[in-house]
């Protein structure tokens, strides 16, 4: 069974873990807690609030699915990312800070480890999806800015996140690699 890791279990983690949970061996990591806001837009229930979103997702999936997952708790830094990310068949980076996003890519590219990186605008209306090999890290708009926490997107991040689902699927199967770029009009292929 292929070891797969998912970084970020929010609007776009939460719901590609909830697609990818037939496809290997997973391993969530977030540091953050579920709050009021993150129930409209995220794989998250109202009953989870002030719980850690990697530990309440841990929970859901033995509960709803019976699949025992494994849970990280930390915040992935450059100093730690060794030791939560390890060496996995693939590492899905879904976080929404550019610190994180250059600890994972900095990891897979010192492990040769494959990484898609997957991230949505903060008003949730773009999304790349990404291969390392093509991936530049951006800063979020604004340090702290409020991302996709209305719900008014959650069709289009079930989209973005089923189509990362199949982007591993395919890799996982017969090494295809593809990255995409989304809006609510379409995808447009990258590569």
């Amino acid at each position: 069974m292929k070891k797969i890791v998912i970084v970020g279990v929010g609007a776009l983690g939460s719901h590609l873990a909830l697609f990818a949970r037939n496809l290997g061996d997973l391993k969530v990591c977030d540091f953050d807690k579920i709050e009021s806001k993150n129930v409209l837009s995220q794989f998250h229930t109202a009953m989870g609030k002030g719980q850690n979103k990697a530990q309440a997702i841990q929970r859901a999936f033995q509960g709803l699915f019976g699949i025992k997952l494994e849970a990280n708790t930390n915040r992935v830094t450059k100093d730690n990312a060794s030791v939560i990310l390890g060496t996995p068949d693939v590492i899905i980076d879904c976080t929404d800070n550019l610190e994180a996003r250059n600890a994972i890519a900095a990891h897979v590219r010192s492990h040769g480890i494959p990484c898609l990186h997957g991230a949505l605008a903060a008003d949730g209306a773009f999304a790349r999806i990404v291969w390392d090999e093509h991936f530049t890290g951006d800063a979020e708009g604004v340090p702290g800015q409020a991302t996709c926490e209305d719900g008014e997107n959650l069709p289009f991040h079930g989209l973005v996140a089923a189509q990362m689902a199949v982007v591993i699927q395919r890799f996982l199967r017969n090494g295809y690699k593809q990255s995409f770029q989304m809006s609510h009009a379409g995808a447009i292929r990258l590569a």
